[in-house]
């Protein structure tokens, strides 16, 4: 009998079962004992913001042993590992990321993480603002509702 891995059988699944699956083990990860969000994660999971003429540069650094889920991304941006190694699970599937990497972010992504060394992930986001409430607006969908097309969907709109 072949055993389909874990892989394998996301990419079987449709986008919107991955993501709520997503959602769901985000929901169930908050109430384990241990798990830690709000100023607790913000101290575990630091923050670096850097901003340059019509960019805004987030840098994280996750630590060794960090299971998290990453926020629903509205808009396409590149990333770049520059040091560590993790496994992250989307709804394309699961991929290990050693450093050094880098990848573009599509629109209604949204990714658990397992940190197997530390890890420093840079994101950077077009934009003309400054402020991170007013940023987050911008590059953060509440939910999945909030995401805009990719292009590829949109041109598979225009075509019927």
């Amino acid at each position: 009998m072949n055993k389909l891995t874990v892989h394998e059988r996301i990419r079987q699944l449709d986008k919107q079962t991955v993501r709520k699956g997503i959602l769901s083990f985000e929901q169930k990860l908050a109430q384990l004992p241990g798990s830690v969000s709000g100023e607790e994660l913000d101290k575990l999971c630091p923050l670096i913001h850097k901003f340059v003429d019509g960019a805004y540069v987030r840098e994280i650094f996750m630590p060794k042993g960090t299971l998290l889920t990453s926020k629903i991304h509205k808009i396409c941006h590149p990333y770049f590992v520059l040091k560590g190694d993790c496994s992250v699970l989307t709804d394309e599937g699961i991929v290990r990321i050693k450093a050094p990497y880098s990848g573009i972010t599509q629109p209604g992504t949204k990714r658990i993480l397992y940190i197997h060394e530390d890890t420093v992930w840079i994101t950077v986001h077009v934009t003309k603002h400054k402020d991170l409430d007013q940023i987050e607006e911008e590059i953060i969908a509440k939910d999945f509702d909030g995401v805009l097309p990719t292009p590829e969907e949109i041109k598979l709109l225009r075509e019927g």
